[in-house]
């Protein structure tokens, strides 16, 4: 059985639909590339996907180490390469934690950091892509990690 079926519904639209659960998501075309813009670009979903994976695998290990990360937010910027074939160039991800982050060791922010940058989506990019990644705990310290 398959995981996703993805219809083309015209108009440089496309509705994706997650077999198990019956949720659907909806992709157009961006304004600099012949679409509407109303919606999540397939490339926003890579990016999305990115964000998503970083946090939940960093949850996975926030429980592990009975971390409260509830909060925790990703703003992420796609930067389309300047040149050659229409691609991704570099996604950067800003996480903000909550307040009470700030307390946890030095350790436990290299261990979420550390997970982070090696869930299943991040290893998964072409190399090319660069993921730049800021970690800023708890509104007090912040560090940039690119890989």
């Amino acid at each position: 059985m398959p995981t996703i079926e993805t219809e083309y519904a015209g108009e440089l639209r496309t509705v994706a639909l997650h077999v198990a659960s019956g949720n659907r998501i909806v992709t157009d075309a961006p304004l600099d590339n012949h679409g509407r813009g109303e919606a999540f670009s397939p490339t926003d979903l890579t990016c999305a996907s990115l964000g998503s994976c970083m946090l939940t695998l960093m949850g996975i290990k926030a429980a592990q180490h009975h971390l409260d990360l509830t909060g925790t937010r990703v703003a992420i910027t796609k930067e389309m390469a300047p040149d050659g074939p229409r691609r991704i160039g570099r996604i950067r991800l800003n996480f903000t934690f909550p307040p009470a982050t700030a307390a946890f060791s030095a350790r436990d922010r290299e261990v979420l950091e550390r997970a982070a940058l090696t869930c299943p989506v991040a290893l998964s990019l072409h190399p090319d892509i660069e993921q730049v990644a800021r970690f800023e705990w708890g509104g007090r310290d912040a560090n940039v990690l690119t890989c």
